[in-house]
């Protein structure tokens, strides 16, 4: 942790690769093998060159200017204040780390530069409100003891320090006990990074900052330490290893998190994803056991459901037409009871209620995260701060060098060389067509899917022994290709939204970002929705009828729904679907593969060619250990895992309501295995200041909307809910569903079937004259015979007004919930006005006794009357304006402060 002196802090390290262009250069003793480079220091200085010394071959060259400009980065970090350690190339070829520290003279004009807000001297107490809300903490903390992560930072969160923006000039403000340990690790490589990002490179184009410099493969890698290891012996403990035992394991799943901790060791921006995870896990609760209890009040009533009862009885005898032609016979809908009683359990009216809870469960979801984010940025001193000065990505740079070259020729502006929209347009134009392209790609392949089944089926009824389970064969085979296919252009898609967002050429990290999210977002919602949007609102809809279907190709007819509706089939896919990415993108995508990668980077590192290490028997230095671990590349895959999981929570839940008990269950293990990926695998992240979660706020607020929009449709379209009241209270002689059944089937006469497509050695004793379907149509008897009926214009309207009743409702129910919960709780915006005011106060106090101390020397040296007159007359004198300790000296000083 520390430089070889034991002394000086390694804030952040910087690792490259080098090879030598002679094979027999000098060795480098154990003792004499690093190079301090450092200011207002000396140490053992490189050997460049020697008699092994070959002519420099294209690689050679190349490696020769990669030194160059690594030489003059770090002498430009030097004159930054940075203080550089680095070993000596001993090897003919190896890995060198340059360690870097920054000492406090940096630190100090960092921070103020940066307007890092640090605490102060004055200490005050955080007010819980009333006698009732402070009983109510104290018992609700001491139920909750044992639930609560044995971290520092929980025991006092009563009291808190004032905080303000770092000044050099005001330095009496703050409690400085110790000027190592006044900032905290993660701010110091914050400020380290900072100085990184904005060092110029002249050898490499007038490169800006390390990003371009490790682009560019000057440099391989960039990241601060870690605070030790997680797993030593003994009871030396660290940050880290405190965030393994109370976070990182699976043994303490049923802990809060120390968001505190988390905040301290990684930063704003992962400490609010934590936050953000944690309650949307916490949120899962309530809606998982509405979900358990409408799923039983369906297990419950199944046998009070009169529809499937009718289906079921086999006295009713329904001839039903054939499902495919020639090879299928007539049937009895009898013999598709067990669908219709299972179809019970997710299509019954506890499922609109679930539906509108749902709705209002988004929202109240999204507000309290907005309080939570206002009481976190409260506590964590983000109120105020301001958007931090982007650097410009290394592309970016690259693209405005090669315009300006070609334009040298020509007239320059004084105005900054910016990227025009003539210069972008290739690449929106690039972005637009693939994005199409990408979109149709899996219309095709949901397509394909569908072909597949109509074809499976067809094939199937031909055989007598397969006949019977044709329908579940196809399904269950159709879902798992659709899971499969989603994973594999999950990858692909992630993989092309990224090359789409370079090819744009974002000035900013901060832009890329926002861009890339969006493209991802939009291909990875088609990707994993497009099948289910597909069963909820398109199969079943084009059949055609009896005498008139629609065929896909020659002989193949599109597919129908299942007797009891396409409800449980939507819920069968979307469980699949949910369930199967859940599981495998965890387990193989999240665990596996990156240990893969670190076996496969093991591998490589044992087999690379090179001299023995004669430090390799000493235990590893913490960079070398850190070096080993997978660089950090964001929070992006974190977020759009649990965007989409939101979305199948919120979306189709109206399907499937033990959708948020697979959800919870499923981000239990998720919170602690993210929390292991990042202490125990990823090298640190650079802390981060932000005051929320930016973009995804806006796609879930999205998300929670739209779903209001598909669940009114799914329960008014896919299900059997309308048709049911509309019979009920229309058509119905004593006000019960008794005759639904026979009222949704429409009748066909056998004989206007068309030439070819009768059963052929039909199983049936009596001879069919009429069969039945599921349509409202007229029958043959009628004038406009297989005419749509006056009842389906009657349930299609139902169908419409229940719509926009529904969505209006839920929508009106949410702005009011929206309006009711205040973004920023009642206490933290008391507490803001407070600290304000006692920051006021303090700052009066600590002036009052600067003035104090600054007068007392003065008036020490005041005598006599005519030496006053003598001072004052001395003091009017020019020469007497610029004497020290003078009444005027302080009390400029006072004014300036």
């Amino acid at each position: 942790m520390h430089f070889h002196d034991n002394q000086r802090k390694v804030d952040y390290v910087l690792a490259y690769h080098y090879r030598k262009r002679g094979a027999h250069l000098g060795q480098g003793s154990p003792g004499h093998s690093l190079a301090v480079v450092s200011n207002g220091e000396t140490g053992k200085e490189r050997r460049a060159g020697g008699p092994g010394d070959i002519e420099l071959g294209p690689l050679d060259a190349l490696e020769e200017e990669r030194r160059e400009q690594r030489d003059e980065f770090e002498h430009n970090l030097m004159a930054a204040g940075l203080e550089l350690e680095k070993d000596l190339e001993s090897k003919s070829q190896g890995s060198v780390f340059v360690r870097i520290h920054a000492p406090w003279q940096v630190l100090a004009r960092e921070a103020e530069f940066l307007k890092i807000k640090v605490p102060t001297k004055k200490m005050y107490e955080i007010k819980a409100g009333g006698s009732i809300a402070k009983t109510f903490n104290a018992i609700l903390q001491k139920l909750s003891s044992p639930l609560q992560p044995r971290v520092p930072e929980h025991n006092n969160n009563r009291m808190k320090n004032l905080s303000y923006p770092f000044s050099r000039e005001k330095m009496y403000l703050y409690n400085i006990q110790e000027k190592d340990t006044f900032f905290d690790n993660a701010t110091r490589s914050r400020i380290v990074h900072e100085i990184l990002k904005r060092t110029a490179c002249s050898r490499a184009n007038n490169t800006m900052g390390i990003n371009s410099l490790i682009a560019n493969n000057i440099y391989e890698a960039a990241y601060p330490l870690h605070d030790g290891e997680y797993d030593s012996p003994g009871d030396d403990m660290n940050d880290r290893k405190l965030l393994y035992q109370e976070w990182a394991r699976y043994g303490v799943f049923y802990k809060f998190q120390p968001i505190d901790l988390i905040r301290k060791y990684f930063g704003e921006k992962i400490g609010l994803y934590f936050a953000w995870l944690g309650l949307y896990t916490s949120f899962l609760i309530p809606s998982s056991v509405t979900g358990v209890i409408v799923f039983l009040y369906g297990c419950a009533t199944i046998e009070e459901d009169i529809p499937s009862k009718e289906m079921c009885d086999q006295h009713n005898a329904f001839t039903m037409c054939p499902l495919c032609d020639k090879s299928c016979d007539y049937w009895n809908l009898s013999s598709a009871c067990g669908t219709a009683r299972a179809s019970h359990l997710f299509d019954n009216p506890a499922t609109v209620f679930f539906s509108i809870f749902m709705a209002l469960w988004a929202t109240m979801f999204l507000e309290n995260w907005k309080r939570l984010q206002m009481r976190l940025g409260y506590f964590w001193d983000l109120t105020g701060i301001e958007e931090e000065e982007e650097h410009s990505r290394p592309e970016y740079e690259t693209k405005v060098r090669e315009k300006m070259l070609k334009e040298s020729g020509k007239k320059k502006e004084d105005d900054e060389d910016k990227l025009s929209w003539r210069d972008r347009f290739p690449g929106y134009l690039m972005n637009f067509a693939s994005i199409l392209f990408m979109i149709a790609l899996t219309f095709s392949i949901v397509f394909g899917v569908i072909v597949y089944r109509i074809t499976t089926a067809a094939a199937l009824s031909l055989n007598k022994a397969t006949r019977s389970n044709v329908r579940v064969t196809v399904t269950a085979t159709a879902v798992i290709i659709n899971l499969v296919v989603i994973l594999i252009l999950d990858e692909i898609y992630g993989a092309v939204a990224k090359w789409l967002t370079k090819i744009e050429v974002p000035k900013t990290e901060q832009t890329f970002e926002e861009r890339l999210i969006l493209k991802a977002f939009l291909l990875k919602f088609v990707n994993a929705y497009s099948p289910i949007f597909y069963v909820a609102f398109f199969k079943g809809r084009f059949v055609g009828r009896p005498g008139s279907y629609v065929y896909v190709f020659d002989g193949y007819r599109m597919e129908e729904c299942a007797p009891g509706g396409c409800l449980m089939e939507l819920c069968i896919q979307l469980s699949i679907i949910m369930l199967g990415k859940q599981l495998i993108q965890n387990n193989i995508f999240e665990i596996g593969v990156p240990k893969l990668k670190k076996l496969f980077r093991k591998l490589k590192d044992e087999t690379e060619p090179g001299e023995s290490d004669p430090d390799h028997s000493k235990r590893p230095e913490q960079w070398d250990l850190d070096y080993s671990l997978e660089p950090y590349t964001g929070l992006t895959p974190e977020y759009m895992e649990m965007i989409i999981q939101f979305g199948f929570v919120t979306l189709f839940v109206a399907s499937f309501p033990l959708a948020p008990v697979f959800a919870l269950l499923n981000n239990v293990i998720e919170v602690r295995l993210d929390a292991k990926k990042f202490v125990t695998e990823l090298r640190r992240p650079d802390a981060v200041r932000t005051k929320d979660i930016g973009i995804w706020f806006d796609i879930l607020s999205g998300i929670g909307k739209f779903s209001v929009i598909i669940n009114a449709f799914v329960i008014a379209v896919t299900s059997d809910f309308i048709p049911r009241l509309v019979y009920q209270y229309s058509y119905s002689h004593n006000g019960t569903l008794h005759g639904f059944v026979n009222h949704t089937l429409s009748f066909f006469n056998v004989s206007q079937l068309k030439e070819g497509t009768q059963p052929e050695n039909s199983h049936f004793d009596q001879e069919v004259q009429f069969c039945r379907f599921k349509d409202y149509r007229e029958p043959p008897w009628a004038p406009n015979p297989y005419e749509f009926s006056k009842q389906y214009w009657s349930v299609l309207s139902a169908r419409l007004a229940f719509v926009i009743i529904f969505q209006n409702l839920v929508m009106f129910l949410s702005v009011l919930v929206d309006w009711m919960i205040p973004d920023i709780p009642t206490d933290i915006s008391d507490q803001i006005k407070k600290e304000k005011s006692l920051l006021v106060d303090f700052f009066l106090k600590e002036e009052h006794e600067k003035v104090k101390l600054a007068d007392e020397p003065t008036q020490r040296s005041q005598g006599g009357g005519d030496r006053s007159r003598r001072s004052r007359a001395a003091s009017s004198a020019p020469s007497g304006r610029s004497q020290p300790g003078s009444i005027a000296s302080s009390g400029s000083q006072h004014t300036n402060v």
